[in-house]
């Protein structure tokens, strides 16, 4: 026969014993951990966890909003910063480097539809719809990776 007795109440502490013939042997003593009662400091029983991740997915809404609508604002300003220009690619910057780079691994020329070209028609004449939403798309992606790492 096995049966179980009940060692410490307050600790959820039992053991277990069998019989074998005559003789009682106490096989194991087992402890179980008790949850400790509801305090402030260790409940979240008030909290909806439901309205948690209703507001967490908020949040990761408007960060990829708000990365898609900076990097479309700032992308203009970026490519004027590092030289491409509406007037041409500027004299010294990056962009002259790169156009430099271009023509020399093209043999001379920069290759129609290559980066410098992109780069150069953007700064020219401007971001076109479709580049728009690329670059967006891009930034919201980021905007959302970092907002969950961070």
């Amino acid at each position: 026969m096995v049966w179980l007795e009940h060692a410490a109440p307050e600790r959820g502490s039992w053991r277990l014993y069998s019989t074998h013939g005559s003789a009682v042997s106490n096989i194991s003593q087992v402890s179980f951990l008790k949850k400790p009662p509801p305090t402030e400091l260790n409940s979240d029983s008030h909290i909806d966890k439901g309205s948690i991740h209703k507001k967490m997915g908020l949040l990761m809404l408007l960060a990829a909003g708000a990365g898609a609508a900076g990097t479309v604002a700032a992308a203009p300003v970026v490519l004027a910063t590092v030289g491409f220009t509406s007037a041409g690619i500027a004299a010294g910057s990056y962009a002259a480097s790169m156009m430099s780079a271009a023509a020399v691994a093209n043999g001379g020329g920069v290759a129609a539809g290559s980066l410098v070209a992109v780069l150069q028609a953007a700064g020219a004449a401007g971001i076109p719809v479709v580049g728009q939403a690329v670059v967006g798309a891009a930034g919201a992606t980021v905007t959302t990776v970092l907002a969950i790492l961070f």
